[in-house]
């Protein structure tokens, strides 16, 4: 009874515990966000497929469409030489820099066994006690 007793409290500590671990992350970091490709942004953006994107087109687009006076301001900010076409390589040219990583990206946490459980200490049973004699 006691082994059995002492067996599944270990279990059960081993089984809370592993559900303690971390996921492992996917190869490369894993970010949550991904950078959108600049070349499929524009291609969407670009509408009559004219290899340009209008004031018209930018305003078109789910942010133009959510304040329109700000689109006009960034569609000119973009359009470097006041064509009023942006083109991809102002389009590009716009884009912020990606964050920078820690070099080799982030490294997968090392792979080290789950500290071995040891079982709870034995509980001793009180004196055994005797029949007062007859």
């Amino acid at each position: 009874m006691k082994n059995c007793l002492c067996t599944l409290s270990a279990l059960a500590i081993a089984t809370t515990l592993s559900f303690g671990q971390e996921a492992p992350k996917p190869p490369g970091g894993g970010g949550k966000h991904k950078r959108p490709n600049p070349e499929e942004m524009f291609k969407k953006l670009d509408t009559n497929q004219d290899s340009g994107v209008s004031i018209e087109e930018y305003k078109a687009s789910p942010r133009g469409q959510k304040n329109p006076a700000k689109a006009e301001e960034i569609f000119k900010k973009i359009d470097t030489n006041a064509d009023e076409k942006i083109t991809l390589e102002e389009f590009k040219a716009h884009r912020p820099p990606p964050r920078p990583r820690p070099p080799g990206g982030n490294p997968p946490p090392p792979a080290t066994p789950p500290a071995a459980v040891t079982p709870p200490a034995a509980v001793t049973p009180p004196a055994a006690v005797t029949p007062p004699a007859e």
